[in-house]
């Protein structure tokens, strides 16, 4: 089969490898109609080689037809077409009981003291294929496949995979009285959605802020107050609070995390990292604080006293500072985590199934891209070239 393997910084190339099989009695396989490329997947293009080997398949956003089950797979059949969720959960321990099953205790990487293990996604999360491929090995099966229903096209329900849960838990842990006003930083996939759903939920207002044209129009359309960070020369928190009765939003959610702009230090050491050999590397990855923190800094300065900041923006390194005195003294409620897929699906799927599409999905990726074209996919979205804001591949 075909599949998107990783080569090395900013080299991803499209190999021919051996089709998956079963391997376990949970296991399934399907064949792949459609696969985002992730903002998540721009670390391992740019600065997480070390823990990836060459050849490794990338993807964890991925849908299709179930081509074969194991013996213990009895909620799917051949012939089904699913949603495979980006953490691999086994339903049943007291982690996926509690609806935590990004730390599922089954999947959990012991070796690297990390949660559930990922597709696609390092030898931090298990070093599974990922979905980017025509073939996919779903691990657990008999619980994380997610059946949806013939006829709309898969832009309806692939993002089931990743971006609505992970925007839906973003808002979520916000925990946005109705009325309120929420404020987010980064209107790529993620945040877009995030200010969609905010919207949806009863939120008075939402703020959103970025950098980019195309993103900060793209969220006006829909009624998002918008505000271009390059404007205001460090004057942003003043005219949040001008925005709001001078004491700011009662929610800030960072959609950015390490990929935030404005900190030439923290991109210079991820340069770095992603030049040294995989040793050395992997040390100042876990042990340096490398990771651009402007954002979050920015979330705990604009969110009103008694708010809550909600990350769902990826930060990497062990030790980075945190203004600790200042949320203390502001009383800031701070959530965060990898989103759990399963424990939202119940309130996204009548959203995506309703005719009326309230989330706006259908029109959700601005490019479709056969698999053969994922080196070009990725150069595109990472130097957000040709408008590329969200991109599908179809095996």
């Amino acid at each position: 089969m075909k599949a998107v393997a990783w080569h090395g910084t900013h080299d991803v190339r499209v190999d021919t490898v051996p089709d998956p099989g079963i391997e376990q009695p949970t296991d399934a396989i399907i064949r792949v109609t459609s696969s985002g490329i992730c903002g998540s997947d721009l670390h391992l293009y740019e600065v997480l080689g070390p823990y990836l080997d060459e050849g490794d398949i990338l993807g964890h956003e991925p849908m299709g037809v179930v081509e074969e089950v194991g013996a213990e797979v009895t909620h799917i059949k051949p012939g089904d077409r699913v949603v495979i969720p980006f953490n691999i959960s086994c339903g049943h321990c007291y982690m996926c009981s509690k609806g935590l099953q990004s730390q599922c205790e089954t999947t959990q990487v012991h070796d690297h003291g990390t949660g559930a293990s990922l597709l696609g996604y390092t030898k931090l999360y298990g070093q599974v294929p990922g979905g980017q491929a025509e073939f996919l090995r779903v691990p657990q099966a008999h619980y994380g496949p997610i059946k949806v229903p013939e006829g709309p096209p898969d832009d309806r329900f692939v993002y089931l995979s990743d971006v609505l849960p992970t925007a839906w838990q973003a808002v979520e842990y916000a925990d946005v009285p109705e009325g309120e006003t929420v404020l987010v930083l980064g209107l790529g996939p993620i945040g877009e959605m995030a200010t969609r759903i905010a919207q949806q939920r009863g939120a008075g207002r939402v703020i959103g802020v970025d950098l980019v044209p195309e993103r900060l129009q793209r969220a006006s359309s829909h009624g998002v107050e918008t505000l271009d960070i390059t404007a205001y020369d460090g004057e942003l928190p003043a005219a949040v609070r001008d925005m709001t009765d001078g004491r700011g939003p009662i929610a800030v959610i960072d959609a950015v995390g390490m990929e935030a702009h404005g900190a030439p230090i923290g991109k210079l050491a991820q340069r770095l990292a992603g030049m040294l050999p995989d040793a050395i590397a992997r040390q100042m990855v876990e042990k340096a604080g490398i990771d651009r923190l402007s954002a979050l800094h920015a979330a705990l300065e604009l969110v009103q006293r008694g708010g809550t900041v909600s990350l769902s923006g990826v930060y990497g390194g062990a030790i980075d500072p945190m203004p600790m005195m200042h949320m203390f003294d502001k009383q800031i409620t701070l959530r965060m985590g990898q989103a759990n897929v399963k424990r939202w699906i119940d309130d996204l799927l009548p959203l995506v199934t309703d005719d009326s599409d309230p989330l706006r999905v259908e029109g959700f990726a601005t490019h479709h891209l056969p698999i053969e074209d994922a080196p070009h996919a990725y150069e595109i979205f990472q130097k957000k070239d040709d408008g590329a804001f969200k991109v599908l591949l179809r095996p």
